[in-house]
């Protein structure tokens, strides 16, 4: 028995410090992907501006905290606002939960009043694989020079509480606003939180 729970706790700890498969620091890794109206999108095409993306799933109830409290839709128009690029990422595999048809999933956006500068569909998982998503929401920045300067939770508040938004110390507006002010980043990597991508 003890054996067991040896095994089980390796498992644990493994899964809860496993490797992301990019590096804070170093440039990030190049992609195209399809948005929701069939438009390619090249992260490369984006170098010169601040990038977020956004790995999403909305039956997550992680993403509908964020959601639901109108928190992701505030920082995208802000940030928008900014300059900044930011692309919500589906990466849910065909009968998987989260997989959407590209015109459910721009009402979805619509509905929830969203506003990415693109949704990208990633229902292979190359993208998400490529970058080591492992949760929704799961975020990185990427800063002008295309280099990976955040990546993990949305904020420090694991939780599936609308109300938690307003009390939590939002990882992605810190990040953004620190670069965006010439600072270094002073939280550049955290584990993210959320529902397991549905790859």
């Amino acid at each position: 028995m003890k054996k067991i729970f040896l095994t089980l706790g390796a498992f644990l700890l493994a899964g809860q410090f496993a490797l992301a498969e990019v590096t804070t620091g170093e440039t990030a890794k190049d992609f195209t992907l399809k948005d929701t109206n069939g438009a390619p999108h090249s992260l490369s095409a984006f170098k010169g501006k601040y990038v977020v993306l956004e790995w999403v799933n909305h039956d997550c109830p992680f993403v509908k905290k964020q959601y639901d409290s109108g928190n992701m839709q505030s920082l995208q128009k802000e940030y928008a606002a900014k300059g900044v690029v930011w692309l919500s990422i589906n990466s849910s595999a065909p009968g998987k939960q989260g997989n959407y048809s590209p015109q459910d999933a721009n009402m979805l956006t619509q509905t929830k009043g969203a506003a990415p500068a693109a949704v990208l569909l990633d229902s292979d998982g190359k993208v998400g694989n490529l970058y080591g998503a492992q949760t929704t929401p799961h975020m990185f920045i990427i800063n002008p020079q295309g280099i990976l300067i955040y990546q993990g939770a949305i904020d420090d508040i694991p939780s599936t509480d609308t109300a938690d938004v307003a009390k939590s110390k939002n990882y992605v507006r810190l990040g953004l606003d620190e670069a965006m002010a010439g600072k270094p980043v002073t939280v550049a990597t955290t584990k993210s939180y959320g529902c397991s991508v549905k790859y």
